[in-house]
């Protein structure tokens, strides 16, 4: 006769049973709390009800956005969802949210010591759900809008080397010629880092002396990931000087029986080259900077040598031209007394206004 023996967590485990008939039980169980919850979304969905507490409806908002956004946006929004919004209003009903409320957790998390942008992401995460409430689930209205905001949408002008520090850092890591060609691309290129880690072999045209951006790599529960770029307008060709081209030559005939599909920094991470950044920072004593400040450096150095808003963006990849010039097309205090000095002229006659 079977029976039943406690085992961990309250499971059960029969006596007589074999291994596997045991693993092939708890598979089936499985299943059926996983249906189960799923049809418990399900029903919740129907219901268009916004007395439902937010834990729930944020499975039902989860559930909407997995399949229409890409798994890195939608591992950010889980994190700030189960770490920073749901420990607060879990168990509150979402028409029973309160711009008061809203107010209390944002002091709450202004306390923390985030960075301004950060503050404004985890507000926008909560703003967007509310939304889809109003939006699908008859909530009245976004009661994060009658509690204003927190944080700021951009962050304080970015760092960025010149290209004498460039080449300082530059020539204190040439020891590893995978670092060394990296940041080359990264600073003659302005592309991001996951772009980079998902260059292969076929997306470098030494005969058109472009570079083809199509894929990025993220790192998402412990495996690597290629995914399309953050943006449509992400998908670009950059064209790369003779120079660079002869480094990338030189640095893919290194590749161990190279194929087209080979990823030119296979095995390499997002950690191995932050920590190939900090190395080459103390090395040549340069200022320190984030390695996406790379791409702020290459931006600000087209900005200097006058090429336009919309040439800069076609090569970062840029959906808007005004993300280009909020970002990058900051004026030095040395441009606005060059204003100044031409206007000082025009009122004096010595030069024609408009």
């Amino acid at each position: 006769m079977q029976k039943k023996i406690p085992m961990v967590h309250g499971e059960y485990s029969i006596v007589g049973l074999t291994g596997q008939e045991q693993k092939e039980n708890h598979r089936k169980e499985d299943f059926k709390q996983k249906k189960k919850q799923k049809n418990g979304i399900f029903l919740l969905q129907q219901s268009s009800d916004p007395t439902m507490t937010l834990a729930d409806f944020w499975e039902i908002y989860k559930t909407d956005m997995e399949k229409r956004l890409r798994k890195t946006t939608m591992k950010q929004k889980e994190y700030v969802m189960k770490d920073k919004i749901l420990p607060y209003f879990e168990k509150t009903p979402i028409n029973e949210i309160t711009a008061p409320m809203i107010r209390k957790w944002q002091g709450e998390m202004m306390e923390k010591g985030f960075r301004p942008t950060y503050l404004k992401t985890i507000q926008n995460q909560l703003s967007a759900i509310m939304n889809y409430a109003v939006n699908f689930y008859e909530l009245r209205s976004n009661p994060c809008r009658k509690a204003g905001s927190m944080g700021k949408s951009r962050a304080e002008e970015r760092p960025y080397w010149t290209l004498t520090e460039f080449q300082k850092f530059s020539d204190a890591i040439m020891d590893k010629q995978d670092s060394w060609i990296a940041f080359q691309i990264l600073f003659w290129t302005g592309i991001r880092l996951g772009e980079l880690l998902a260059l292969q072999v076929k997306d470098v045209n030494f005969e058109a002396g472009t570079i083809t951006i199509d894929e990025s790599l993220a790192r998402i529960d412990g495996e690597d990931l290629i995914t399309a770029p953050k943006t449509e307008s992400s998908i670009r060709v950059i064209t790369i000087h003779q120079e660079l081209q002869e480094a990338l030559k030189e640095y893919m005939a290194t590749l161990y029986r190279a194929r087209p599909t080979t990823r030119l920094f296979a095995g390499r991470t997002k950690s191995f080259f932050e920590h190939e950044m900090e190395r080459g920072i103390k090395l040549s004593g340069v200022k320190k900077i984030t390695i996406h400040c790379t791409r702020h450096s290459h931006a600000s150095m087209l900005v200097q040598m006058g090429f336009s808003p919309i040439e800069i963006a076609k090569r970062l990849g840029h959906g808007k031209v005004t993300t280009t010039i909020e970002t990058y097309c900051h004026q030095p205090m040395d441009a606005q007394k060059k204003i100044a000095d031409r206007l000082g002229k025009v009122e004096r006659g010595e030069e024609h206004g408009v």
